[in-house]
C-alpha cells in the first residue's frame, strides 16, 4: 500500500529557503501525479504545486503566489518528490501536505481536483523573524 511521508519543514527567516520532501513507500511513484498543498490558519487548503506522473506529459503547475520562487521535481530512483522553496515570505506559513493520484492527468488538473489516492501527514513551515 502506498504511503507518503513529508519532511523538511521548520522555522525559517523571511528570504530563506527550504526543501520539502515527499517520500513514498509501498508503491512506485512513477505512475502517480503528486501535488503539494498548503493550509494556513483560517484559510482554505490550496494546491500550490503539482507534477504529473512520469509516464504522462511531464507537466508542472504552480499557483500564482509561488510561481518563480518554488520548484517541484521528482526523483523516481529515490521514489521521492521535492518542493524547493526559495525567497520564503511570511504568507508561505502553513502546513504543507503531499498527495498522490494514480493518473496521467496534467499537473494543472491534478492541482484542481478534490480527490486523491493517498495523503501524507504534512509538515509545518513557519516563516518569521
Amino acid at each position: 500500500q502506498l504511503q507518503l511521508v513529508e519532511s523538511g519543514g521548520g522555522l525559517v527567516q523571511p528570504g530563506g529557503s527550504l526543501r520539502l520532501s515527499c517520500a513514498a513507500s509501498g508503491r512506485s511513484l512513477e505512475y502517480y501525479a503528486i501535488g503539494w498543498f498548503r493550509q494556513a490558519p483560517g484559510k482554505e487548503r490550496e494546491g500550490i504545486s503539482c507534477i504529473s506522473s512520469s509516464d504522462s506529459d511531464g507537466s508542472t503547475y504552480y499557483s500564482d503566489s509561488v510561481k518563480g520562487r518554488f520548484t517541484i521535481s521528482r526523483d523516481d530512483a529515490k521514489n521521492t518528490v521535492y518542493l524547493q522553496m526559495n525567497n520564503l515570505k511570511p504568507e508561505d506559513t502553513g502546513r504543507y501536505s503531499c498527495a498522490a493520484l494514480r493518473t496521467r492527468f496534467g499537473a494543472s488538473m491534478v492541482c484542481s481536483i478534490g480527490s486523491y489516492d493517498r495523503w501524507g501527514q504534512g509538515t509545518q513551515v513557519t516563516v518569521s523573524s
